[in-house]
């Protein structure tokens, strides 16, 4: 038996899919030279076992490449830890203490997550793995920010399951996730409803199986909580569904009065950070598309930081963005969820983050949310987009 080149193990498959796949001592990590997919593992015991007889069929099992194996000859070198180029822990990038969150506790974080398990509602605090859960959860600000004492969550529609695999995303993928939940509008309604929230964040996983995408389930969605509850503001953070602008319209005159969809990182960084079936600049369509539609709503789009962009980059996202007339954005650290993840390259400081928000301010943003921890759904963001759209609405009664 040959052994592998990454692995302390031997097995008889190591010499056909050393050429396809480098493998980790703490699983099998799936890689081209072209595209990588580190979403899930599947541990070399498969390959010992003899239920794996080549490479192909141990593609088929895992059931988590999209994208064909191009050219298995020429891996890139691979990076200091071991996973691949762009994945892996970098022992020179030290956690900062500015980073460390208490661990999620509380009443109100206990009542929550309860009610979300009796309605087999789904978060993206949850899922996505976000620092500020415990706050947010039990009535906080947020990432330290200022807030009220109402424990809030945002839910993630679709159910937990994505058809893509971003490199910077804990959220579970599978090419055929299960069908929506069709109670999963009612349910969602009801629950927000009863936690007496003025302001909600509606977001999903990508569903590229879908004919529409999942919007018609998004907008029902958001008509079933107006219904139920007219005053409440409502921010739905969506995907680029594939490009489709009359699913993004769809969305968009379902009622919502903030439409949000992420760029996520600069133009150059686009294809190692998110999945190829998204682009820079099919999002700027979609968030052009939503404001054109309808005008009076607020345009909202986030930007990681930490991946290895510039200042100058960061400048030129930020000009594309207000260019399009996008009113709001956020800056958040990107935080590494496992190893097989996209690695962190830089933390970047408060200071910096602060700069970023005055930034953003001058160049005309209405709201700029900018902090190591915030994220797209900030709660203290929310509550600051809250009071001026209500006071944007006194007026236009007034007038």
């Amino acid at each position: 038996m040959a052994s592998c080149s990454s692995c302390s193990s031997s097995c008889a498959g190591a010499e056909s899919c050393r050429q396809t796949f480098s493998f980790p001592k703490c699983g099998l990590f799936i890689s081209s030279g072209l595209r990588f997919k580190r979403r899930h593992i599947i541990y070399a015991d498969a390959l010992e076992s003899g239920k794996t007889k080549d490479a192909n069929l141990l593609r088929d099992k895992s059931a988590i490449l999209e994208d064909r194996v191009r050219d298995s000859t020429k891996l890139p070198p691979a990076y200091p830890g071991g996973l691949g180029p762009y994945t892996g822990r970098d022992p020179n990038v030290k956690k900062p203490a500015w980073l460390r969150q208490k661990a999620p506790q509380g009443d109100r974080y206990t009542e929550l997550k309860k009610s979300l398990s009796t309605l087999k509602l789904n978060t993206v605090c949850e899922e996505a793995q976000c620092p500020n859960i415990g706050e947010c959860w039990n009535g906080g600000g947020g990432a330290g920010g200022e807030g009220h004492d109402i424990g809030t969550a945002t839910i993630m529609l679709l159910g937990d399951t994505c058809t893509r695999g971003c490199r910077f995303c804990a959220v579970k993928t599978s090419r055929t996730p299960g069908p929506p939940d069709p109670m999963e509008p009612e349910n969602t309604a009801r629950a927000i409803t009863e936690w007496g929230v003025g302001y909600v964040v509606l977001t999903s996983v990508d569903r590229d199986d879908l004919a529409d995408g999942g919007s018609g389930h998004f907008a029902r969605t958001v008509q079933r909580l107006k219904e139920m509850k007219p005053e409440i503001l409502v921010e739905c953070l969506t995907s680029d569904f594939r490009g489709d602008l009359e699913a993004v319209s769809k969305v968009v005159q379902s009622g919502l009065d903030v439409f949000a969809h992420n760029v996520e990182t600069v133009r150059r960084l686009q294809r190692i950070v998110r999945d190829p079936r998204a682009g820079y600049d099919q999002s700027l369509l979609v968030l052009k598309h939503a404001k054109q539609i309808k005008g009076e709503i607020l345009t909202k789009s986030s930007i990681m930081l930490g991946l290895g962009e510039n200042d100058d980059e960061i400048k030129q996202t930020l000009e594309d963005l207000r260019s399009i007339d996008v009113d709001v954005v956020t800056f958040g650290q990107y935080l590494q969820p496992t190893p097989l993840h996209l690695t962190v390259k830089e933390y970047v400081t408060p200071e910096k983050f602060n700069f970023w928000k005055e930034y953003g301010e001058s160049i005309g943003f209405r709201y700029v949310a900018s902090g190591p921890l915030v994220r797209s759904s900030y709660r203290a963001g929310e509550f600051y987009i809250e009071s001026m759209l209500r006071e944007q609405r006194k007026q236009e009664a007034i007038a």
